[in-house]
């Protein structure tokens, strides 16, 4: 069976689409050619309601003329958010929108409505509610992966920029935050750093997080401090065009080393909060929680979250229920106690290389003339036909990279772990981690036992990988499948990476 989504396309995105006097965005332009014969859009019978309000009669009317090359979605049963008082009509055609998506009336929604995302965040739906940046991303991945391009967060210092401080990207942290060019040109002369994304192929400033550690700062306005020595990310900001492509994430990795780099026992950023998230940050707030931040009080009315990073492992709660949980707080640290399994699972070179770009011995296949590589993201997918369905959240797996390097490399922890069968659902899945075309996940879905999908977080790549000569006796033959480890050999296998 061929992968087919079905896209929901939210009211803002139809009428653009079907304006004949608007001038579509390049993105928008792009994912329409993308889903061209390949993908179903559809759309809710509340966005037609929604449309017939439009007070422009005559871009109504081309948009009502048009709408019926897109599918239109029997209107289901009522919306059961809907019965509260107060409700206006646009918060009513938003739930009636979202509550298709929870009854699986489509794959994925997509909207440039930061409301409706905010409202797809408290209803556990956002990991199916995209930007059309996000999703231009996706079907990027699926169908045109030759044109995806990795991002490269390079260091800078403040100095560096200042000469764009006048530029649109620095518009909103200007209006957010006054006497923001001051305090941008005191920091410089300071010597500040930031990391920072440039989008080619202009080069334009499209993302930065500057950073300072600091000692025993006090964070909240209730004089709450943290003791030693804390990364603190002053300013963290991507930009609109570049959303969906994980820069957050990729900050979040870079602080995360420089915090274990230089003994920061604590990390720490100030956030904006707003019940509109026009002018608030819930998709940062719901990216600092699922990495281990937590909500410390507040300074100057914005929220402070904090993330506990300590210099050794903590001991881990051998009751705990969730054992993946221990890694979400604590990354880059993970626990490995006798509690926890332990597996080698195999992984073809092409496979390796993709999913793993910012591994040392990949240095060959990364763009030339880039700066600091940091590659994929933390949080990535591998999708396999192993006979094994052993492996389960909160283990810990080596990859081993046969054929030509045979050798263990790169240590991650699984976050889910499941057996699949309908492409379209695992293309849902693993949609911001893939890095599989929708050829290869269709192919893959024809196996009759299904597809093992593994969604994990890497901790690190071994400076040393580990041949197969120097793996313990005890994993015999060819390593083709997965196999499970137990105590001892994962702890001969560490020591042989010298970790």
């Amino acid at each position: 069976m061929p992968l087919q989504l079905r896209i929901l396309l939210d009211t803002n995105i139809l009428i653009p689409l079907q304006d004949s006097l608007a001038v579509l965005v390049p993105n928008l332009a792009h994912v329409m050619e993308m889903c061209n014969g390949r993908h179903r859009l559809v759309y809710h019978p509340a966005s037609l309601r929604d449309i017939e309000r439009d007070r422009d009669p005559e871009r109504r009317g081309r948009t009502l003329a048009r709408l019926n090359q897109y599918h239109r979605l029997p209107e289901g049963p009522a919306c059961p958010w809907n019965n509260g008082a107060g409700l206006s009509a646009n918060d009513q055609c938003d739930n009636s929108i979202l509550y298709a998506l929870q009854r699986d009336a489509a794959h994925v929604l997509v909207t440039e409505d930061r409301g409706l995302h905010a409202k797809a965040l408290a209803r556990g739906l956002a990991s199916r509610v995209y930007f059309i940046q996000t999703i231009e991303d996706l079907l990027s991945r699926l169908h045109e992966p030759a044109t995806v391009e990795l991002p490269d967060i390079v260091e800078v210092e403040l100095n560096e920029l200042t000469d764009q401080l006048g530029e649109p990207f620095f518009e909103s942290l200007r209006n957010g935050y006054a006497p923001f060019d001051d305090w941008f040109r005191r920091k410089a002369r300071e010597g500040r750093h930031a990391w920072i994304y440039r989008h080619p192929p202009a080069n334009d400033l499209s993302a930065i997080c500057i950073f300072d550690v600091q000692t025993d700062e006090e964070i909240t306005d209730t004089n709450e401090r943290l003791q030693g020595r804390a990364l603190k990310l002053c300013t963290f900001k991507v930009g609109e065009r570049v959303r969906g492509r994980k820069i957050g994430e990729l900050f979040l990795k870079m602080a995360f080393r420089y915090a274990t780099a230089n003994a920061c026992e604590h990390v720490f950023i100030e956030v904006r909060e707003n019940a509109d998230p026009d002018l608030g940050h819930p998709e940062l707030i719901a990216l600092l929680k699922d990495f281990g931040f937590h909500r410390a009080g507040s300074r100057n009315g914005d929220g402070v979250y904090v993330k506990r990073h300590p210099n050794a492992a903590p001991i881990a709660d051998p009751a705990a229920a969730d054992r993946f949980e221990y890694t979400r707080q604590f990354y880059p640290h993970y626990r490995a106690d006798q509690d926890i399994r332990k597996f080698i699972i195999p992984i073809k070179p092409r496979y390796h290389t993709v999913l793993f770009p910012d591994h040392p011995d990949n240095d060959g296949h990364r763009p030339r003339g880039h700066g600091e590589h940091v590659g994929n993201a933390i949080k990535l997918a591998y999708l396999s036909h192993s006979p094994s369905r052993q492996v389960r959240r909160g283990d810990v797996v080596l990859f081993y990279r046969g054929y030509d390097w045979q050798s263990l490399t790169t240590l991650v922890v699984v976050e889910d772990f499941m057996t699949l069968s309908d492409p379209n659902l695992i293309a849902q899945k693993v949609s911001r981690r893939t890095v599989y075309t929708d050829a290869e996940i269709a192919q893959m879905a024809r196996h009759p036992t299904g597809v093992r999908v593994m969604l994990f977080r890497t901790i690190e790549h071994f400076e040393q990988a580990v041949p197969r000569n120097q793996i313990p006796r005890q994993v015999r033959g060819n390593i083709q499948s997965t196999r499970e480890i137990d105590d001892v050999t994962f702890s001969r296998i560490l020591r042989a990476a010298r970790r």
